[in-house]
């Protein structure tokens, strides 16, 4: 049975949308490192539509010269949600339609090992609410930037977690591992 992985990068008031807004922290290699353990556990790649649409054009080109990422992105299976079709194509992926949690939670029993998932806010608010994120991989940047989607919303029900790791580097961003709370 699968598992389901999540990597968000976010700010302090929980804002995920556009994370152009990281790069004047840089990147820490120790982030690229915890980034490589996640990504290289994992078996399938499940992005919402926007999401999938931002990295088809910006990964499908790249090369391992140009990123080390690159053919885990490029060659991985990727499964997209969404009502609509994409708008863009790229190799090794599959529609899976609009959000179901039961087409979910099959893909998790099919694959044997973990699906990872990046951004795709809405699909990941939609995976906490019915409870089918396994791990959750906060990257907390040191800015409140004070507007923005934000991974949690006001009026949803609280989402409880429990911490796992955590690890501080060294341009001021937080790892914040949280599991499934228990009982």
């Amino acid at each position: 049975m699968g598992t389901i992985a999540v990597h968000e990068f976010i700010a302090l008031d929980g804002v995920y949308e556009d994370p152009s807004w990281t790069f004047e922290y840089g990147f820490d290699p120790k982030m690229g490192e915890t980034l490589a353990a996640i990504t290289s556990a994992s078996k399938a790649i499940l992005l919402g539509r926007t999401t999938f649409e931002m990295f088809a054009p910006a990964w499908s080109t790249r090369t391992v010269e140009d990123d080390p990422g690159a053919p885990f992105f490029n060659d991985t299976t990727k499964y997209v949600v969404g009502a609509s079709e994409p708008q863009v194509e790229w190799a090794n992926s599959t529609r899976v339609g609009a959000y179901d949690p039961e087409v979910i939670r099959k893909l998790k029993d099919e694959i044997d090992g973990v699906i990872y998932i990046s951004g795709s806010g809405t699909l990941v608010r939609a995976l906490l609410a019915d409870g089918l994120i396994d791990e959750l991989h906060l990257f907390v940047y040191p800015i409140a930037l004070g507007k923005g989607k934000r991974l949690w919303s006001d009026g949803v029900d609280a989402t409880k977690l429990a911490l796992k790791e955590h690890e501080v580097y060294a341009n001021g961003v937080v790892h914040l591992s949280y599991g499934p709370a228990e009982g």
